[in-house]
């Protein structure tokens, strides 16, 4: 009998996930090439950069992006082979508009780390299109060219990209992914923005959270669409592509507003996304178990590779935000609580993932060992047996159901 192609992709997705389950340490997040987490710095408490290193590399994660360029953590991650995006604060665009000016800022915040430290991308901005001082937005795209223009004459622009993130809310329409399409009121600056990142071969970030949706209407949206848990999902009408989570189709419906501009090779890449561990009385949702759903499911499906229904070929680059709980953070309790880890290493609630990790994280940050060691053993093998299921699950839930 004759092995359908199908059965033998299946076959070889379901040997590779075993395999792995049972690999040492590292489970989930060895070779993950697509993932990275936001390393964000309002806090009065936060660990040094070395030690945050230490961190990351005990995760497997090579990819972490901050929300300036600050040099302690700059030089700290010097020959440290991590990935690092760094980002221009939205207050000084209007300085950039001026080409020396953008000349010196490369010259001074970016050409003294590299190629040591491994910046490979700079953000101009951050929200620009729904920032509150709106003014700001004539100012993005000369300063994303100036700075370009910057990196060439540097010789730089081979290895470091040049985009900003945008958030949801530049959308008029997002519902189904196929309407998606951009506000009327920023559709000149965004075809002036595609153009350049067609043009520079960049991607087009967004920062895109399923759990505004939810907590702002539980009630009529599924918790399992926007955890990634099975669930019967929804199918677009106008393209009957099928969406069993909620990021996807917020992904693919900004994919849908960039194709309606006029521009089908921009990459659309996720710069935030991730789920808050603790929040207000009126945070619906905001709590530990949803949060660590939520990021394990993410990372499976990035361990997997998968790209949306849309983009299905091309692995969708996510960004997890974020690393740390960050106290000084304003706004509602939320805002302070969407770290993967507190301040002082551990955990903010159990991932299910890497039990080296979580010892690494440990020793790295000298929390007590001696008398946890036992416990560290007892979580090892729990952990070890989590990820087992969590695979399992996978082959369940991503593999089989695409026999049909």
């Amino acid at each position: 009998m004759t092995t359908k192609p199908f059965m033998r992709i299946s076959l070889v997705r379901v040997l590779l996930l075993l395999s792995l389950a049972f690999a040492e340490y590292g489970i989930i997040l060895e070779r993950v090439s697509s993932l990275g987490i936001n390393y964000g710095q309002v806090g009065n408490n936060l660990p040094p950069p070395e030690k945050v290193i230490d961190l990351l590399t005990s995760l497997r994660i090579t990819k972490t992006r901050i929300y300036d360029t600050n040099p302690q953590i700059l030089k700290a991650f010097a020959n440290s082979k991590i990935e690092i995006v760094v980002t221009i604060e939205n207050q000084i665009l209007p300085l950039l508009t001026d080409p020396q000016q953008a000349l010196r800022w490369v010259s001074s915040r970016i050409k003294p780390y590299f190629p040591a430290t491994k910046i490979t991308g700079i953000m101009v901005g951050n929200e620009l299109f729904t920032d509150q001082d709106s003014s700001l937005i004539g100012y993005l795209v000369p300063a994303m060219i100036n700075i370009h223009r910057a990196l060439v004459q540097l010789s730089l622009d081979k290895y470091i990209q040049v985009s900003t993130p945008s958030s949801l809310a530049v959308l008029a329409e997002s519902y189904p992914p196929s309407s998606g399409s951009f506000r009327p009121e920023v559709a000149a600056v965004m075809q002036q923005l595609l153009r350049f990142l067609d043009s520079t071969k960049s991607p087009f970030w967004i920062n895109a959270y399923p759990y505004f949706a939810y907590k702002d209407n539980p009630t009529k949206i599924p918790v399992d669409y926007v955890l990634f848990n099975r669930n019967p999902g929804m199918t677009d009408p106008n393209t009957r592509l099928h969406y069993d989570n909620m990021l996807y189709a917020q992904v693919d419906a900004v994919n849908f507003a960039v194709m309606k501009m006029g521009y089908r090779n921009v990459e659309v890449r996720v710069s935030e996304t991730g789920w808050p561990s603790k929040g207000d009385v009126e945070e619906t949702g905001a709590w530990p178990t949803n949060a660590a759903v939520y990021n394990r499911n993410l990372m499976m499906r990035q361990f997997g590779g998968e790209g949306t229904p849309l983009r299905h070929n091309t692995r969708l680059e996510v960004y997890i935000f974020a690393l740390f709980n960050e106290d000084m953070k304003p706004g509602p309790t939320s805002e302070r609580n969407y770290g993967l880890f507190r301040p002082d290493g551990s955990m903010s609630y159990n991932l299910g993932f890497s039990s080296m990790s979580t010892i690494a994280a440990s020793e790295s940050f000298s929390l007590p060992s001696s008398s946890a060691s036992k416990a560290m053993k007892k979580e090892k093998k729990s952990l070890e047996c989590c990820t087992i299921l969590i695979l399992a699950m996978i082959i369940i839930q991503v593999v089989l159901p695409r026999r049909s």
